[in-house]
Order: structure tokens, then C-alpha cells, then sequence
């Protein structure tokens, strides 16, 4: 199929799941790797459950439901961050991965030293980075802590630097998970303009508790609970349900429990 049709699939699930493993005791961890052929030591904690999903180029896809309902899993596994434990995934297209990003800065180097390795990991080449780090730091804004071991970074100032080298890599598909959550008014504004911008030609998948964002951003939303989909559509109509349950369902807290 032709990249140029708007019906591509960049994103195809089919009966996804996540299992972590957990364990009662220390010791058991060891027993597994030892003895794990003949009997299992974990009770599995499923976070993704028989999850179907067809994401075309060119959509803008809004991720909503409670937490702990596998939101930010589901990207993860989508990301390369974790793999699934059962199903099929095939993901077409260069990703940039806000929430990996972020996350998995060496706190103990530069800003500066971060932006070439991050972009290195996106695919990026160092004349590149180096080409577009002047227009990285200007979007970052995050000044003379640019030379500075991001440990001494708050969070929204590592979400800023995040942000920041994911809008100059050229991605074809843009993953943020809350990342606007922690940023003052004017980076969001400034964020959410980018990515106006960004979806006349890419695919982004965005989890947000505001939906106000999802429905501006959005042209779909997808609402999972229970580490399943259980609705998905116009982004009006997915987050009326939603929010018709959240004032009607009771919150089962059972469901961080393992085996539930």
C-alpha cells in the first residue's frame, strides 16, 4: 500500500498483552530464573489484555482512561520500551517517544551531552545534532542548565529538553504520555503549537487526563480499562461515556491487584 494513502496502518495490535511478573518473596525472583521450566514462582499482573488496534498515518489518536489502566503501557510497548508478552505488533514509521525520553536521560550528564545521545538513539547523525542544536536548546529554554548534569534538573525541565530533541528529530509518529502535565503555561502553549503543526503530516498517540487537549489534538480517542479497549470513536463521544462511567462506576481498586 502506498505510503502517500491515508489508509496506511503505521500501528497494528492484534490480541496484545502485558503480564509483569510479581513475586511475595525476594528469593523467588532466583527461583524462577533457576527453576522456572517446571513450575512458576510469580503471580502475572496483566496490564494489557487482548488489546486490537489499527492506528493510520495521519491520525491524531487521544489515549484515555483511569490510572492504572494500562494507558502508558500500551505506548511503552508500542515504543520498543517493553515487550509484549503475547500477541502481534508491527509499528511502521521513525517514533519519537516523549515519555521514553525523558525518562531515560543520564542524570549525571549535560543537557548538551543528553541532546546528542538521545538524538543518536532517535536515529539522528551527529552533524545533524549538531547542525540543529542551537534551534534544540532555543525550543528547550532552559539556558545556562543546558551545561549543566540534568540531575539538577527539575521535571519540568527535563520534559522541556525531552520535548525539545523529539521536535527536531523528523519522527513520523509522536508519542506523549502527560508530558504537558508538568510544564509551566507558556512551554504548553508552545508545545501544543508544535504539535498543531506536527499533525498536518505525522501520527501522534497522546494520553492526557485534560480533555480539552484530546478533544483540540484529537480525531479519535481510544478509552482503555482493564488493560482492554473498551470504546473507541469520535473523541466527543468516547470521553461523554467516559465520564458518564467515572460519575457512575465505582472505582474498583481491585484491579492493581495481581491476578484480577
Amino acid at each position: 500500500m502506498s505510503s502517500s494513502t491515508c489508509s496506511e496502518v503505521v500501528v497494528r495490535a492484534r490480541h496484545l498483552g502485558k503480564a509483569y511478573q510479581l513475586y511475595a518473596r525476594r528469593g523467588d525472583w532466583l527461583k524462577q530464573v533457576m527453576l522456572g521450566w517446571w513450575k512458576s514462582y510469580y503471580k502475572p499482573f496483566w496490564v494489557l489484555r487482548d488489546v486490537d488496534l489499527d492506528v493510520y498515518r495521519g491520525e491524531s489518536i487521544g489515549i484515555l482512561g483511569r490510572n492504572g489502566c494500562g494507558k502508558s503501557t500500551l505506548l511503552q510497548v508500542i515504543c520498543g520500551m517493553t515487550l509484549p508478552s503475547n500477541g502481534e505488533l508491527r509499528v511502521t514509521g521513525r517514533i519519537a517517544p516523549v515519555l521514553a525520553l525523558g525518562a531515560t536521560f543520564d542524570a549525571e550528564l549535560s543537557g548538551r551531552e543528553n541532546i546528542m545521545i538521545g538524538g543518536a538513539v532517535m536515529g539522528l547523525k551527529r552533524a545533524e545534532l549538531l547542525r540543529k542544536f542551537d534551534s534544540i536548546a532555543e525550543f528547550a529554554g532552559i539556558g545556562d542548565y543546558m551545561e549543566q548534569p540534568v540531575k539538577h534538573y527539575s521535571v519540568g525541565m527535563r520534559t522541556r529538553l525531552a520535548f525539545a530533541i523529539c521536535a527536531h528529530v523528523e519522527a513520523e509518529i509522536l508519542v506523549v504520555d502527560e508530558a504537558l502535565a508538568v510544564g509551566d503555561a507558556a512551554f504548553q502553549r508552545k508545545c501544543l503549537d508544535w504539535i498543531d503543526s506536527f499533525r498536518k503530516t505525522g501520527t501522534l498517540l497522546f494520553v492526557s487526563h485534560s480533555m480539552a487537549e484530546v478533544r483540540r489534538l484529537c480525531t479519535r480517542a481510544i478509552w482503555i480499562e482493564d488493560g482492554r479497549i473498551r470504546a473507541q470513536g469520535d473523541p466527543s463521544d468516547v470521553i461523554r461515556a467516559y465520564h458518564r462511567a467515572l460519575a457512575m462506576e465505582k472505582d474498583d481498586v481491585h484491579r492493581f491487584s495481581a491476578g484480577a
